[in-house]
């Protein structure tokens, strides 16, 4: 069990009573235990007692005139543990009582009273206020090791989901920036739709993923300059399946969702899309995502086979996709914040340039 000492030279008591005689006794009963002592005889003078002096717990009349000693548990109420308080009256009421003890009072002792009963309210006040205090500081202790271990898990997500794309990123025109922005856009939106931290943490570590299958796509169409022919396209398309092999049956969370977003970040709204011809919500939420963020990034940025895009253009772009390539609701989430995302991008640029300057683009 913790061991609460109570160390009187070190606690400063407030006494506060509209009258003179039960302010002095009750300072002496504390004084001669060795607790230093104030005094105030209403509401207004034991806040200004408290806004100027470091007090450790109030012995306060419940009835005085104007604000009664009610109104003064009530506005301590936000600094209760750091300061205790004892009701000290002479209403034997127990309503009265309740309500002091249910704003927040530790004690209540009517009038009246020996110094022993005073001093053993004080005493357990006291120990009481200690053993709150130690606990809040013990649960603030525990949220930031909770946050630092947060952060490692994220850190830790990030590495691996970084590594398991560093193979196939080495092959693709596509940026080590493509790869941080998508991740960074999808968490964006996963955000606006209101996604626990867990989950929009999730999505920013498996959007990245969504190309992994290009690993199994032979060089000679991966980095060809240029349209795909019907024969490498067929081929091409073969990523996303290629991606969800290498990444299924994973117990970790992000993987999973990154085999989902993998295989199906390529069907459209409408079901004309790749491999299975999904339409709708029968596409899972985190692929339609996924969908949506890589064609205003693929559009946004320069590569081998094609200039970027003015924004207007890629906006015009995407708006005429509502419905058919992309989901309206969510297109219309991202129209509205679009600022959010432009940041992102902007933020985030290519590091590497494309070395081509050819203007035409492998369709999306």
């Amino acid at each position: 069990m913790l061991d609460i000492q109570v160390i009187p030279g070190r606690t400063t008591i407030l006494t506060v009573d509209d009258q003179a005689l039960v302010r002095l006794a009750l300072s002496r009963i504390v004084e001669n235990k060795g607790f230093q002592c104030l005094q105030a005889e209403n509401y207004d003078q034991a806040m200004e007692q408290l806004n100027s002096n470091a007090v450790d717990l109030v012995l306060c009349d419940v009835l005085m005139p104007g604000r009664s000693g009610v109104d003064l548990v009530a506005a301590l109420s936000n600094r209760i543990p750091e300061v205790a308080i004892v009701m000290v009256s002479s209403a034997d009421d127990t309503d009265l009582a309740m309500e002091c003890l249910e704003k927040g009072a530790y004690g209540y002792v009517l009038k009246p009273f020996k110094a022993r009963e005073i001093l053993i309210q004080v005493n357990s006040a006291l120990r009481r206020r200690m053993l709150e205090l130690d606990y809040r500081d013990r649960e603030r202790v525990l949220a930031q090791k909770v946050r630092e271990q947060t952060a490692e898990i994220r850190e830790s997500r990030d590495e691996i989901s970084f590594r398991l794309l560093a193979a196939s990123e080495q092959r693709d025109t596509e940026t080590g920036s493509h790869i941080r922005r998508i991740g960074l856009y999808a968490a964006e939106i996963a955000r606006l739709l209101d996604w626990n931290e867990e989950a929009v943490d999730c999505i920013r570590a498996a959007a990245p993923m969504h190309d992994i299958g290009k690993i199994g796509v032979p060089d000679r169409i991966l980095q060809k300059p240029g349209a795909l022919d019907e024969q490498e396209w067929t081929l091409m398309k073969d990523h996303t399946v290629i991606g969800a092999k290498s990444l299924q049956g994973s117990t970790v969370p992000f993987i999973r969702m990154g085999a989902q977003i993998a295989v199906c970040h390529h069907e459209k709204w409408d079901g004309s899309g790749y491999p299975k011809g999904l339409h709708s919500t029968q596409i899972p939420l985190e692929a339609r995502i996924t969908a949506l963020v890589d064609v205003y990034d693929a559009l946004s940025q320069r590569r081998c086979y094609k200039e970027a895009w003015p924004e207007e253009q890629v906006l015009s772009f995407m708006a005429d996709r509502r419905g058919t390539h992309l989901d309206p609701d969510l297109l219309d989430l991202f129209l509205k914040h679009v600022d959010a995302f432009r940041e992102i991008r902007e933020s985030n640029p290519d590091i590497t340039p494309s070395t081509s300057d050819q203007a035409f683009a492998h369709p999306l």
